[in-house]
C-alpha cells in the first residue's frame, strides 16, 4: 500500500515539476522571496529560522544568531526538495516539520503549498487555515491563496487574493507575475469557450 502512494506521489510530482511556480516559501514576512524550481539553489541556502513563528528559543546557532529550531532541518530539506520540484517529498518533510514544530508557520505554508502542486487542496485548505492563525492574511499569504486558486482554476478568487497582495506591495514582483499568469489563463479560458 505505501509503494502504491509513493509511486503514485511520484507520478504527479513528475508530472507537476513543469509547472511554472508562483508560491512563496522563503520568508513569512517578506512576500518577495519566493521558490523558484527552475533556478538553483542558493550557494548558501539556510532555513529562515528568524522567521519562525514559535515562542521557545531553543539552542543557539553560530555566535549567538538565530535560535535553532527542531524543524529546522527539516525546512532545509522540504525546500531544497520543492525546488527541484520533488512536491511529494517536500510534503513529507514539510508535515514532519509540523509535527515536530506545530507553531512553525513556514513549514504549514510550504505544507500547503506541497499540497497545492499534488493537488490536494482539501489538504493545502487545511494547512493554510493552521499557518493563518499563526500569521494572519499577510500579503505572502494572499499571493500563496491565489496561486492556490488559479491552480484549481477559481479564476474570481484567485483575482481577489493577488489584488489584495498587489494592493499592499504594488511594486512585488512575484505578485505581478501571479497577475500575469491569471490573466493569461482568464484569456485560454475564454478562447476556450467560444
Amino acid at each position: 500500500m505505501k509503494f502504491n502512494q509513493l509511486l503514485i506521489t511520484a507520478i504527479l510530482a513528475a508530472g507537476l515539476a513543469g509547472c511554472s511556480q508562483g508560491l512563496s516559501l522563503n520568508g513569512i514576512g517578506d512576500a518577495g522571496a519566493s521558490i523558484d524550481p527552475t533556478q538553483p539553489a542558493p550557494a548558501a541556502f539556510e532555513p529562515a529560522t528568524s522567521d519562525h513563528q514559535q515562542n521557545e528559543t531553543g539552542t543557539r546557532h553560530h555566535a549567538g544568531q538565530a535560535p535553532y529550531h527542531a524543524s529546522d532541518n527539516l525546512l532545509q530539506t522540504a525546500k531544497a526538495e520543492f525546488r527541484e520540484g520533488r512536491f511529494g517529498l517536500a510534503e513529507k518533510n514539510f508535515r514532519k516539520a509540523v509535527e515536530v514544530s506545530p507553531r512553525d508557520a513556514e513549514a504549514w505554508i510550504g505544507l500547503a503549498a506541497s499540497y497545492d502542486r499534488l493537488r490536494r487542496f482539501d489538504l493545502a485548505d487545511r494547512a493554510y487555515t493552521e499557518a493563518i492563525k499563526l500569521v494572519g492574511r499577510n500579503t505572502m499569504m494572499l499571493n500563496n491563496l491565489g496561486y492556490s486558486q488559479l491552480l484549481r482554476g477559481d479564476l474570481k478568487k484567485a483575482r481577489r487574493n493577488f489584488l489584495a497582495a498587489y494592493e499592499r506591495e504594488p511594486d512585488n514582483p512575484f505578485i505581478r507575475n501571479n497577475l500575469e499568469l491569471l490573466n493569461q489563463s482568464g484569456k485560454r479560458v475564454v478562447r476556450e469557450k467560444v
